[in-house]
């Protein structure tokens, strides 16, 4: 029995070791997707800017030609 407990007390304490490497890894790429998003969505902020600019042109331009 002494055999038997210390196998299962092995594979709990393996299974809560292997329970935080998968959360702290989760959590990891949680943050690093969530940044990754967060400067895509500045880069397509800047895009739309730089259309409303570029559009303001445009309509300025078509007014002074009537």
């Amino acid at each position: 029995m002494d055999f038997v407990q210390t196998v299962y007390l092995v594979i709990v304490v393996g299974l809560i070791f292997l329970f935080f490497i998968s959360f702290t890894v989760f959590i990891r790429r949680l943050l690093t997707n969530s940044s990754i998003r967060s400067n895509e969505a500045n880069e397509v902020g800047k895009k739309l800017d730089t259309l409303i600019e570029q559009n303001d042109v445009i309509i300025s331009l078509l007014k002074e030609k009537k």
